[in-house]
């Protein structure tokens, strides 16, 4: 692996060299033979300016294909030096319907009824301008035209002939869809199954009418959930007559499922806006001073919840803030964690609040115990006091089953009023628990001592 990535790096600096000469014949032995994962990453690590440079050499065949591969600012600065006839002959010509969509998308509306006029082919202008008018985050925004379907009513041989003609603008076929007179999805059919059977056996006689399908107005991660729940390549799309309109394939959802994971991660670590290494430093200074802000409140909070208790006499309660405060975000974190993966991969239910928080309250209960007997004798030992020591044990198990209940109750309730679970994950359980966890500390402190 490590020699894999030390030729990337020859290969990226032996470019950039190249580039620099202007050695266009160099520059295209180079690139030739690379696939395009590869030359995209290249053009990624390189300059904006070498990126353009570099781009006007690939092969036309190659070069749609690497647009839909780079990353958006990347893939702006590109399309902005062609122009609309280039867009529409070199790329769109060159890429199906989804992907040609998703590329559209990113030009301004005036550019994007430009491009669309001058494409050729008018119905792959017609499936692409049908595509557009759905929201990005639809089964409708990533489904694909492209597909192969039959009638019912054919025999096996006019499927043949017809599937030919279909298969001309599908690059794979996954699955072969019936549909009757008005379209309608009834079902699917192998094509080893269709190849195994008698030319004049109608069609009807051998579908399988068992079919999982989406509406176009799905949620992208409920379809993603769906083609991970019955392990599918391929999923058809329909409209609300059940009409076969589209089908997204897993190299689309593949794509949600990683924009999903970096989003959450980032709402996890108290960043509220989606941005990249790239993005400006007024982008992530906006994305990140929020969560900041709300931190520093609590630890304003927190400051707060000591004055309020006068520990002058037990000053000693201090020395274990650091130990009851790191606890309780920590435990609350884990327990959110818990729930949001759950809720993300749907294996757990708002129906199950009530269990969940029993489940979490045994977690807590026991963790809770174990931790506290541990701090008990550590405390103790280190010659704190048997009073102090009893005092910082029961504040700790207050704490962490306090905050495996809070950790899963505040996610859990987001997701019934549709707002991102994710969200509990990040600073937000952290800050609560700090502030709510020195709060529980010094009232037992003050009981006890």
């Amino acid at each position: 692996m490590s020699e894999q990535r030390e030729i990337t790096v020859q290969l990226i600096h032996e470019i950039r060299v190249q580039i620099g000469r202007k050695d266009t014949a160099k520059l295209q032995d180079l690139i030739d033979d690379l696939h395009v994962a590869d030359i995209a990453e290249i053009l990624e690590e390189l300059s904006t300016t070498d990126a353009q440079f570099l781009y006007q050499f690939i092969a036309e065949e190659k070069s749609a294909e690497i647009l839909v591969e780079l990353d958006d600012d990347l893939r702006e600065d590109l399309l902005a030096d062609l122009t609309a006839k280039e867009i529409a002959e070199e790329v769109i010509d060159n890429l199906e319907t989804d992907d040609a969509a998703d590329v559209i998308g990113e030009l301004s509306e005036e550019k994007q009824e430009e491009v669309l006029s001058l494409i050729e082919d008018k119905d792959h202008a017609s499936d692409i301008s049908d595509l557009l008018t759905y929201p990005e985050d639809t089964a409708g925004g990533l489904m694909a035209k492209e597909l192969i379907k039959v009638n019912e009513n054919w025999n096996t041989l006019q499927c043949l002939r017809e599937m030919r003609k279909q298969a001309e603008h599908v690059k794979q076929v996954h699955t072969i869809y019936v549909v009757d007179n008005d379209d309608v999805l009834l079902g699917s059919m192998s094509l080893s199954g269709l190849l195994l059977t008698e030319t004049n056996t109608p069609i009807k006689e051998i579908i399988k009418t068992e079919i999982i399908s989406v509406k176009a107005t799905e949620d992208d991660k409920d379809v993603a959930n769906i083609m991970n729940k019955y392990d599918l390549i391929v999923l058809p799309v329909v409209d609300d007559m059940n009409r076969l309109i589209g089908r997204i394939t897993i190299d689309d959802i593949m794509d949600v499922v990683k924009e999903e994971a970096e989003k959450d991660y980032q709402m996890a670590s108290g960043i509220s806006e989606d941005v990249e290494s790239s993005d400006s430093v007024w982008a992530h200074t906006r994305a990140r001073l929020p969560w900041l802000l709300i931190g520093m409140v609590g630890g304003l909070l927190g400051a707060k919840v000591i004055g309020i208790f006068d520990i002058r006499e037990n000053f000693e309660l201090a020395f274990f803030i650091p130990l009851i405060a790191a606890m309780g975000g920590n435990v609350g974190v884990q327990s959110a964690a818990i729930v949001v993966q759950g809720l993300a991969n749907d294996s757990l239910k708002l129906d199950s609040i009530f269990s969940k928080l029993i489940k979490e309250l045994g977690v807590g209960l026991l963790n809770g115990i174990i931790c506290s007997i541990i701090i008990l004798g550590a405390a103790f030992s280190l010659g704190y006091g048997l009073a102090l020591s009893l005092t910082v044990s029961i504040s700790l198990l207050a704490v962490i089953v306090f905050a495996a209940l809070f950790g899963t109750f505040v996610p859990l309730t987001l997701e019934k009023y549709e707002i991102d679970p994710a969200l509990a994950t990040g600073p937000f359980i952290t800050t609560v628990n700090d502030v709510l966890g020195l709060f529980i500390y010094f009232w037992i402190g003050q009981m006890i001592l």
